[in-house]
């Protein structure tokens, strides 16, 4: 009876340190990640491409009005990707935990991204966020909580950026939520941009990368130059209406303008099929 006593003594005790260990339920996400860049949003972002974003109008006029010469300016070539988009671009990663030592919880997750070097913490001590009036910068600050085998990230406090890269923006009010879900040898990201300012809905991507051991990521030194002569104070933009490259790519495949110029409307199953009607129509018009 007593050696019963002692094993229903010893289960009871594993079972309640099973229950209060922070570690329960957690996955391991630490390594070297490389992305495949397969997504579709993923492989570029041509001018006057705004399809497949719920943009209001707002963010219409700030990026027709966008001129790619701007990433030639010295003082914007070594801009780093906002974390709202740093997943989307070159975006090969190293993940690694913070430890306390007394404690051996992971207090924190430094995840490096290849471009520019860009790093972020995402806090797991459950520390809060930063008062409103707190700076912003192009990584935020993030925290971190373990929903089964699920890590969601919160990330406030982000510098104004863009959420593609031609010209469309998210407002320093712009807020991401994060699900990071590891299956095996692939780590997948469920990335939601909220922004009052420029978005009417949540903008929902999602990304892949694969384990891959080996991989190591190096410096990223940044040289500024000028790489085109310009007169000073130059400042590349186009006037309201004048940006005469909106329409390329519509027409280059063959699509309605309105299509691609973007907007929660055009995101849903039912505006795919009124387009297929509308351009199965004969003379129905194609790129304008």
């Amino acid at each position: 009876m007593a050696r019963l006593h002692d094993t229903a003594r010893g289960a009871l005790l594993v079972a309640m340190m099973s229950a209060a260990s922070p570690t329960a339920g957690q996955v391991d996400l630490s390594g070297h990640w490389v992305k495949p860049n397969h997504e579709d949003h993923a492989s570029e972002a041509s001018i006057g491409d705004y399809s497949g974003l719920p943009i209001n109008e707002a963010a219409r006029i700030r990026a027709d009005a966008w001129n790619p010469e701007r990433w030639g300016m010295p003082e914007h070539q070594c801009e780093p990707h906002p974390v709202t988009y740093a997943p989307v671009g070159p975006s090969n990663m190293r993940i690694l935990p913070v430890i306390d030592p007394q404690t051996q919880d992971i207090v924190a997750w430094d995840v490096t991204l290849h471009w520019m070097e860009m790093h972020r913490r995402i806090w797991m001590d459950g520390r809060p966020h930063p008062p409103a009036w707190a700076p912003h910068t192009w990584m935020g600050f993030s925290t971190g909580t373990w929903e089964g085998d699920v890590l969601t990230v919160t990330t406030t406090h982000i510098k104004a950026g863009w959420v593609r890269r031609n010209g469309l923006p998210h407002s320093d009010r712009a807020v991401l939520r994060e699900h990071w879900v590891r299956t095996g040898n692939v780590l997948t990201l469920i990335s939601v941009v909220n922004d009052p300012i420029y978005l009417t809905e949540p903008l929902i991507r999602t990304l892949s990368w694969e384990l891959s051991p080996g991989y190591q990521i190096g410096s990223y030194p940044c040289d500024i130059s000028v790489e085109v002569d310009h007169p000073e104070g130059h400042v590349p933009f186009n006037l309201p209406g004048q940006n005469p490259y909106l329409s390329e790519y519509a027409a280059r495949y063959g699509l309605p303008l309105e299509a691609v110029r973007g907007g929660a409307e055009t995101t849903r199953p039912e505006y795919a099929e009124a387009l297929r009607r509308r351009l199965a129509q004969p003379g129905a018009p194609r790129g304008q």
